[in-house]
């Protein structure tokens, strides 16, 4: 059930041709980028009659736009629909609220294929024989995200399983949809066009085709399993290798519900389970060298009964260098101790800026570290419901970025490792739990 949303949103979906062929993909882009001109020009020419003179940003970034993109991508769904949830994740501060929340729709409206597509994929990779091996094959997935869709299946054996089936083509249309979308992105002017994006669009490349690889996750379920053996707090799905390839994953299906659903239940409950994740996040760094990088709620499944985690989705999984661990150690020690030069000299070496950035561009950056490092200097439990850190955060966030003086890309390691510390601050505050911060980091340091 990796990275795929729960099977209340399916209701909302329907079955729909996966787009697989590259030519085909290019055409939809193609139509994609003329109907947002279409639409700029209309818009433009009513704004010109009013007398207004309209600015091109303006008429890019209407709700009409992102509409059509969300709609397109949802339909295209694997690397063009994967990007457009990043950029709705990791970008939507940055937008107007009503093209964030219209965006936001791609975390949770992908379709799913048709079953004459479904037998397609799995006669190619299993052969054509393979339904004998099940006793139960469910054909309507449990859950549809952008790579990839999930099934329930019992085989003949006996073992209850959760498929992951990638859609046709995910892999082959990876480079161009991530080209395609990086165009519409500078097209819309959310970026500056003297920032450099090679590098982003590079990883963001490099990470798809390995999430891609479903022989590659089952892997790092294989390991996480491994290193979460001495954790009963944790459940990971076994991985059967006899029925995993490249293009599908066999696991042990693994009842759960909605990490979020927590909301509700007793504090104790949230403050428990928020202190376990975000151990799990500091054991990763500082003992695995290995995290799995994607925040994504639907990653995170929760057993009342037993009050266990269930840990879900490996494909985003990173492996980091000795060296990035002792970095962050001596940048959180840093920042306990209030060490301002010490901050700055650190965020220098990791990356977060360069030798050549503005001195209040940097004096900036040392602020928002100090910022979030409130919550570990205070003793004993921090309260995230109540304080308003997060939109301090926010703000001084959105002033940065808004600067277009100091963008600045940093290493891809630290990048995806603070969004899936950003992400799981956001869940610690929806859930407002309590969480002795210090208490977690202060062995590792």
């Amino acid at each position: 059930m990796p990275d795929e949303k729960p099977d209340s949103h399916l209701s909302k979906s329907r079955a729909r041709t996966v787009p697989s062929g590259r030519l085909e993909r290019v055409a939809r882009f193609g139509g994609l980028a003329s109907g947002i001109a279409g639409t700029m020009a209309w818009n433009g020419a009513r704004q010109m009659a009013s007398g207004t003179r309209p600015q091109a940003r303006d008429l890019l970034l209407t709700p009409a736009n992102a509409r059509r993109v969300a709609d397109q991508l949802a339909h295209m769904r694997g690397a063009a629909m994967k990007v457009g949830q990043l950029i709705s994740m990791d970008a939507g501060d940055m937008l107007p609220p009503e093209l964030a929340e219209i965006l936001g729709r791609l975390r949770s409206d992908a379709h799913f294929m048709p079953g004459s597509q479904l037998k397609t994929v799995l006669t190619k990779a299993w052969g054509a024989t393979w339904l004998k091996r099940f006793a139960k094959f469910d054909t309507r997935p449990i859950a549809a995200a952008s790579i990839g869709q999930v099934h329930r299946a019992r085989t003949v054996d006996g073992r209850d399983l959760a498929i992951k089936v990638q859609y046709p083509g995910v892999r082959r249309s990876i480079d161009s949809d991530v080209n395609n979308v990086a165009t519409l992105m500078r097209l819309s002017g959310v970026m500056p066009k003297t920032l450099d994006i090679t590098p982003m669009l590079d990883e963001a490349k490099r990470q798809l085709h390995e999430e891609a690889d479903y022989a590659r996750e089952g892997h790092y379920l294989q390991r996480f399993g491994a290193l979460l053996a001495d954790a009963p707090e944790f459940v990971v799905p076994r991985l059967y290798t006899d029925l995993t390839t490249t293009d599908v994953l066999a696991m042990d299906y693994v009842e759960g519900v909605a990490i979020d659903t927590l909301a509700t239940a007793p504090q104790a409950t949230r403050d428990r389970v928020m202190a376990q994740l975000i151990g799990l996040v500091f054991r990763e760094l500082f003992a695995f060298r290995m995290m799995q990088t994607d925040p994504n709620f639907a990653n995170y499944r929760y057993q009342p009964e037993s009050g266990r985690i269930v840990l879900l989705d490996f494909g985003a999984s990173r492996e980091f260098a000795p060296g990035m661990a002792t970095q962050f150690r001596r940048l959180l020690n840093a920042g306990l101790d209030g060490d301002r030069a010490a901050i700055r000299a650190t965020l220098l070496d990791i990356g977060f800026f360069a030798e050549a950035t503005a001195a209040h561009h940097q004096d900036s950056m040392v602020d928002m570290f100090e910022l979030s490092m409130e919550p570990l200097r205070r003793p004993g439990a921090f309260d995230f419901a109540n304080n308003d850190l997060a939109l301090r955060m926010r703000d001084a966030g959105m002033a940065l970025g808004h600067d277009r003086d100091f963008w600045h890309i940093p290493p891809m390691d630290t990048l995806f490792m603070q969004r899936k510390f950003s992400g799981f601050y956001f869940l610690a505050s929806r859930l407002k739990a309590r969480v002795d911060l210090r208490g977690i980091v202060e062995p590792y340091l």
